[in-house]
């Protein structure tokens, strides 16, 4: 093979008009007005949408490069989905595609891509249904269990000039009517973001390589969340230098929110702002500045990258939170429906919990093959149980069982190894907590509450140098992050196992003002006094624990707190035993 010739694995989707000549000789201009009007505005920007590329446009027919078979096989649906949605015509005269979906090997040549993995795309396009997709075994095998439709196993069937016959997975539109689809869920609307190429505000025209270091970095952490579609690196590049407006970039992308930021490097400091913004409505989401002394710019680089996707996911998440929280449920969408329940429970009020799981028990009825319905209600039914709303007992199992679906279903998701850390948490498997939170964080390295319950889980182990590190890494990844208290939580508990009994007090209480309505602040703040011999203060919170839960007692809560060992467990409740909380 000739040493110039470059190869890689590509995702390369094939589409054609079904009976272009047929319709261009019974209407010319009206065939051509719709086919460039559905490629404009549903086509086109849905590839640059899902982080595709056109690299080849052949009159009614196109092949595209995807960064993955998932984002392939999802704007496949989708655009076969919105064109079926759009040509209602009569039968005869609709424009309608054919697609064809590979992972295979492709040569590279310039912008341009050959080779055999082409070819088979091209191939399975040809023997797709009207309005359907067809995916190859290999393709198949990618987005199995990670998206939200069924294909159906068309056997292996020969293809022109291919020398063996080829396994294939179908999925029409017919497939997909309301009464087949009873057990999946439609094609999720993702929010979707693309990071413009950060401004370089320097007079130093060689620190551009700074800012496109960032924004490169950005777009490779964001890529981590698997429920937001990130614009690849080669559509945002375009717009480097220009003065763009963030709607038309948005329209122009097919994207929701849109990340800008500048670099301005002064001597020794550089100053680097971030802001990101709902291109709908041209509002802020989440703005902020950083300052820092240029010692090591790698390093300086790869703090700013970690900050910024930290703070961006849970921003975003709120920002869906209040696109769906006043439509009613029969409205929504699987996300839209998530996001929902998602938003009430970020409020963190037990009436607010008890609203987020009905939506999310409606979200895991009406879609139950939507991993991040299942594990998101997993998540919360555990927290419910932790802070005191709910009796752990009786939620475990049914958390348990929604933990084990989301895993069944998208095991790549961070949130369902967040979950299952949280179960095997509660049932003081502290090794086997540990692992799922560090596998969540290994999927996405700049989640925030991942740190906050592994800090939660070294701390109950009485592990406190490594639950303090954790808690900060919390911190920084996402300050203002909704469910800071809980950090705080993890934060406090490990200063209490060190014998730092008034920090904890602090820190305690701290969580207290936040979210006064969570039952645990106020057992950590009442132990720790007891156990700095702070006796009068410790009796006067213990009134207030049990002003909210009279009933308590300290074998209630040897039975549910999550103490790996007896001597935790004891230094903890003891501690509101000496207080004045009664055994039974």
């Amino acid at each position: 093979m000739n040493q110039e010739t470059q190869r890689r694995l590509s995702a390369i989707v094939s589409a054609d008009v079904v009976g272009f000549t047929r319709l261009m000789q019974a209407d010319e201009i009206g065939t051509h007005r719709r086919l460039k009007l559905r490629f404009e505005e549903m086509v086109r920007p849905r590839i640059a949408a899902h982080g595709g590329r056109l690299f080849k446009l052949m009159g009614d027919g196109l092949l595209a490069e995807f960064p993955s078979v998932v984002a392939a096989a999802e704007w496949a649906i989708e655009v076969q989905t919105q064109v079926a949605a759009e040509e209602t015509g009569p039968e005869g005269e609709r424009l309608a595609y054919r697609v064809g979906v590979n992972l295979g090997d492709v040569i590279v040549d310039g912008d341009d891509l050959y080779g055999d993995g082409v070819n088979l795309a091209a191939r399975l396009q040809e023997a797709a249904e009207t309005g359907g997709v067809c995916l190859s075994d290999a393709a198949h095998h990618q987005v199995r269990g990670k998206i939200t439709v069924a294909f159906s196993d068309g056997g292996e069937i020969a293809l022109k000039n291919m020398a063996e016959a080829v396994r294939v997975w179908r999925w029409s539109p017919e497939a997909s009517e309301p009464a087949a689809r009873a057990s999946a869920a439609p094609v999720i609307d993702k929010p979707s973001i693309a990071v413009l190429p950060f401004d370089n505000m320097s007079t130093d025209a060689e620190q551009a390589y700074f800012a496109d270091g960032i924004t490169e970095d950005l777009i490779t952490g964001l890529s981590r969340i698997r429920w937001l579609h990130v614009i690849a690196r080669n559509s945002t590049f375009v717009y480097k230098g220009q003065a763009v407006d963030v709607r038309r970039v948005a329209d122009e992308l097919g994207v929701r929110y849109v990340l800008e930021g500048s670099v301005r490097k002064a001597g020794s400091r550089v100053r680097i702002t971030a802001q990101l913004i709902d291109a709908a409505t041209s509002n802020h989401v989440w703005a902020e500045r950083y300052d820092r002394e240029l010692t090591d710019i790698f390093e300086v680089q790869d703090e700013i990258t970690e900050r910024v996707a930290g703070a961006i996911e849970p921003a975003i998440l709120a920002a869906e939170g209040l696109r769906a929280r006043d439509r009613s449920g029969e409205e929504l969408g699987a996300w839209e429906l998530v996001m929902q329940g998602v938003s009430r429970f970020w409020r963190c009020t037990e009436p607010d919990a008890a609203a987020a799981e009905e939506t999310l028990t409606q979200a895991t009825e009406r879609y139950p093959g939507y991993a991040p319905a299942h594990n998101m209600l997993a998540f919360l039914l555990l927290f419910s149980g932790h802070v005191g709303w709910r009796d752990l007992a009786t939620v475990r199992p049914r958390a348990e069982a929604l933990a084990e679906k989301a895993q069944s279903l998208d095991d790549g998701d961070a949130w369902t190894h967040l979950a299952f850390g949280y179960l095997t948490f509660m049932d003081r498997q502290t090794d086997a907590a540990t692992r799922a939170f560090s596998k969540s964080i290994a999927l996405n390295p700049n989640f925030a509450v991942a740190y906050g319950l592994r800090s939660f889980a070294w701390a109950h182990a009485g592990q406190s140098e490594p639950a303090l590190a954790d808690a900060k890494m919390a911190f920084r990844l996402s300050p203002r992050d909704p469910l800071n208290t809980l950090f705080h939580g993890g934060e406090a508990l490990a200063h209490f196992m060190a014998d730092r009994y008034d920090d904890s007090v602090e820190i305690a209480r701290r969580a207290i003002q936040e979210r006064p309505g969570w039952f645990s602040s106020y057992r950590m703040e009442c132990t720790a006094l007891a156990r700095a011999g702070r006796q009068a203060e410790a009796e006067a919170s213990l009134g207030r624990l049990l002003e909210r839960q009279p009933k308590l007692t300290a074998n209630q809560l040897r039975a549910m707190l999550p103490y790996p060992t007896a001597e935790t467990m004891e230094k903890f409740v003891g501690g509101l035993v000496l207080a004045g909380l009664p055994e039974d």
